[in-house]
């Protein structure tokens, strides 16, 4: 007898697309990966991804843009006119039938008055509205230009990890970051309300803003970190080094994130009397004041040998990957981690994460312009039920899960199913406390400095804590019991610690049988980089998105940030897509959402551009392939620090856009030339454009710089000091940021999560992040401990609530 067929989990779940731009695209193509059927509705001119190559490749008439194939695979497309009564019936038929929207303005269906996410809601109040655009539907800039390099400016992303450095404008993360990350964020915002409407439950409009998905995953928790520590994370641009560095054959990039990784270094190189111990200077002080010495050494020897060297004293390393390397590097080809497009026009990532026993979606071909039309024009849509109770504000209440992560990535993936409802229970050792709560600077002679990382306290809120000692037979036992009170599990040590534990899948399901375990190693669970250190610099370097950050003429610089959030995200969306498995077939689910995978995803470009066009994409500074001018322009203020150090940011996207900045600037001869009225134009004369903008912001300030341009519908932005984001009105009108009271901090403002739901709830905060073992005696009471069992516990070590180091 044949075994039955696994569906893929999202079998059933009919999503119509109403966006246009790579954002929804990204959301929509996770969706569809997981078995959702996605109806993408397009006015007759189609989506302007059918068109677009960054390289700025001619394609063939009727041909689709890569990038659009890519993301629009399995998808069907349907073309409608707004102006046509039986077109604008048939998309409110396909919304009637569907489960759930994703919609962003720009398109002329979306932008029809029926189609609003209100009106959507209002007449089909079963479905889940997902609303992306640059700072949410309503506030004071709701309808203000942006583009994803002025939202990096107003996210403090550019200036917030002290990239680049100090002789020139700061960078922004190259390689349109934010757009896929807004997408993975919404992907998992509509699993999550998918997952809380059992029973009949009412759909709800959750309105995602994408500068706050840039705050979340291009800034540290700045905001919190100033208040509770009183100083800025960072007070200037200075080099990570070695960071991205030359080797005799290519490019490296090795990290020294502890003082450890410092040791380690100074001794491979042959320089072990820079170890001090002692020393007052930061690791990132030392290191700049040795660069000329390090750059010698890594200059003297090839890549090869270097990545075995920092292999060997376990500092993290990683080839520096781009659209004409990534395929032949060795780990990505033993893992399988690129497959041809079913088109067989170029290759892409494959998923981002791996699951068993329920698959993805494999690739399949994207459709033409309309393929799907007659389609649906005549088929029989069943109308979903109308909703017999209101939406549910916490969609995750009722989930319980075991978070054994650390640091940022695993920590964001457990934070957003706490600030949703979940019951998440942090488990850390006393021997080995959390790690984010070691990085934040604060002397180990202050009373409880341990509670006082503001990284800590930011990302761990809404959850409970348990000290276990791992390493301990009890210690391990009572992880197994607490185990089977729960449904998922988390972690993201490096592969060989849950191996050694005795804690794999089949492990958990002996334990539990429909338990979720979500494993997020950095390179994977297999592959010779299997069990290297994975900070997110290296992550960055490995998949691309390094490589189109900085300037052409030096080596990339570090983003430094983009690969954790993602790559927490990405898992999030996993453990949802298992969730649901679950629910249908009551069978648990193993995902590996490794991080070097999630961030392939994000850099899917490099390489389709590459295997489609042979065109390797490079970085530009602050220039873009969508924008003419695009740059940082220094204006006439001095900073907080007293340097000459403040910039704006200008993208001009359109001939129209480019008429309003010649008016807002009074319309002098030079930009009135007919040569610049066209983005080609523009773009050959980038450097007299360029030179005649900073001159006309180098004698104003910042904010009349906003006010003169942003006004007129240019895409403009203050390079804003990240800690500094509580000053936007924008956050402010939608509650971006909440105040939470500590027990030993006090109160300081964190950041919640990127979109509001129509349902509510009106706070996410409920608790402030646990103290260190907190929560022992309640979880271990109710596993059927006795008080005494408890203080035996706490004398021998298994558990306690000070670092036991």
């Amino acid at each position: 007898m044949a075994e039955p067929t696994v569906e893929p989990p999202l079998t059933g779940y009919t999503v119509v697309d109403l966006s246009t731009g790579i954002a929804g695209a990204y959301c929509t193509k996770l969706l569809t990966d997981g078995g959702a059927d996605v109806v993408k509705v397009e006015a007759p001119e189609g989506d302007p991804l059918r068109s677009w190559s960054a390289s700025g490749a001619d394609l063939p008439p009727g041909v689709d843009g890569a990038l659009f194939d890519f993301l629009a695979g399995s998808k069907h497309s349907v073309v409608a006119h707004p102006g046509i009564e039986d077109d604008v019936n048939l998309v409110d038929r396909l919304l009637s039938a569907a489960d759930a929207v994703v919609w962003s303005g720009g398109s002329k269906i979306a932008d029809h008055d029926c189609f609003s996410p209100a009106s959507i809601h209002r007449r089909h109040p079963h479905l889940t509205v997902v609303s992306i655009t640059p700072f949410g539907l309503a506030g004071p800039w709701h309808d203000r230009a942006a583009t994803e390099f002025t939202l990096q400016a107003w996210s403090g992303g550019i200036v917030g990890l002290g990239r680049g450095e100090a002789d020139r404008a700061p960078v922004f993360v190259g390689g349109q970051v934010g757009e896929y990350l807004s997408g993975v964020y919404a992907s998992a915002a509509m699993l999550a309300s998918r997952y809380g409407r059992t029973g009949g439950g009412a759909g709800e409009i959750l309105d995602l803003s994408m500068l706050e998905v840039q705050i979340l995953s291009l800034t540290y928790y700045p905001v919190t970190y100033f208040e509770m520590l009183g100083r800025p994370w960072r007070d200037a641009r200075r080099l990570t080094v070695p960071g991205v560095t030359r080797a005799k054959d290519g490019l490296v990039d090795v990290g020294c994130g502890t003082a450890q990784q410092w040791f380690d270094l100074c001794a491979m190189i042959g320089r072990p009397e820079w170890i001090d111990e002692d020393a007052d200077l930061t690791i990132t002080e030392r290191a700049n004041l040795k660069a000329d010495e390090i750059y010698a050494w890594f200059e003297d020897h090839t890549v090869d040998e270097i990545r075995e060297l920092t292999t060997a004293f376990r500092i993290p390393n990683a080839p520096v990957a781009n659209g004409a390397n990534i395929e032949t590097l060795d780990h990505f080809r033993e893992r399988g981690s690129f497959v041809r497009n079913p088109g067989d026009r170029f290759t892409q990532p494959g998923h981002p994460y791996r699951m068993r026993p329920p698959p993805l979606r494999p690739p399949r071909p994207a459709p033409r312009l309309g393929e799907h039309t007659a389609r649906y024009r005549t088929a029989d849509l069943p109308l979903r039920p109308r909703p017999s109770r209101p939406a549910n504000p916490l969609p995750l209440n009722g989930l319980r899960v075991v978070d054994m992560t650390t640091f940022w990535a695993g920590p964001c993936c457990t934070h957003f199913l706490a600030m949703l409802g979940a019951e998440v229970i942090h488990v850390e050792s006393a021997r080995h406390p959390d790690g984010s709560r070691l990085i934040a600077g604060v002397p180990v002679t202050e009373t409880q400095w341990w509670e006082k990382s503001p990284i800590f306290a930011a990302l761990n809120t809404n959850k409970k804590d348990l000290t276990l000692d791992l390493q301990s037979p009890r210690g391990r036992e009572l992880l197994r019991r607490l185990i089977a009170t729960c449904d998922v599990v988390v972690e993201n040590f490096t592969p060989r610690v849950l191996d050694q534990m005795g804690l794999d899948f089949a492990a958990l399901q002996a334990i539990k049988p429909d338990a979720v375990l979500v494993r997020m190693p950095g390179f994977g669970l297999d592959g010779p980089w299997r069990d290297n250190p994975a900070f997110a610099y290296v992550i960055e370097a490995a998949s691309g998105v390094t490589w189109l950050t900085g300037y052409a003429d030096r080596t990339p610089y570090d983003p430094y940030s983009v690969g954790d959030p993602n790559a927490g995200m990405h898992a999030a969306n996993a453990l949802l897509l298992a969730l649901a498995h679950r629910r249908r077939t009551g069978e648990g689910v193993f995902v590996e959402a490794s991080m070097v995978d999630a961030a392939l995803s994000i850099a899917a470009e490099q390489l389709i551009e590459y295997s489609a066009y042979g065109a390797l994409l490079e970085r530009e500074g602050n220039r873009g392939p969508k924008a003419a001018p695009q740059n940082l322009y220094r204006s006439a203020d001095i900073d907080e620090f007293g340097l000459p150090d403040t910039w704006v940011a200008i993208a001009v996207t359109t001939d129209e856009q480019w008429k309003s900045l010649c008016a807002a600037i009074g319309s002098p001869t030079w930009a009135t030339d007919p040569k610049l009225a066209t983005a080609s134009g523009r773009k050959a004369r980038h450097d007299l454009i360029d030179a005649r903008l900073s001159a006309w912001c180098a004698s104003r300030g910042a904010d009349e710089i906003v006010a003169a341009l942003w006004d007129t519908g240019v895409p403009v932005a203050k390079v804003m000091q990240p800690h500094r984001q509580t000053e936007l009105e924008q956050l402010t009108f939608r509650g971006f940021f909440e105040e939470v009271d500590h027990p030993v901090n006090g109160p300081a403002r964190l950041s919640t999560v990127p979109m509001r739901s129509s349902a509510g709830p009106a706070k996410f905060h409920t608790q402030h992040a646990p103290l260190l073992g907190q929560h022992n005696h309640e979880l271990l009471a109710e596993l059927g401990l006795s008080d005494a069992e408890i203080a035996e516990l706490e004398a021998d070590g298994v558990i306690g609530h000070a670092p036991a180091m």
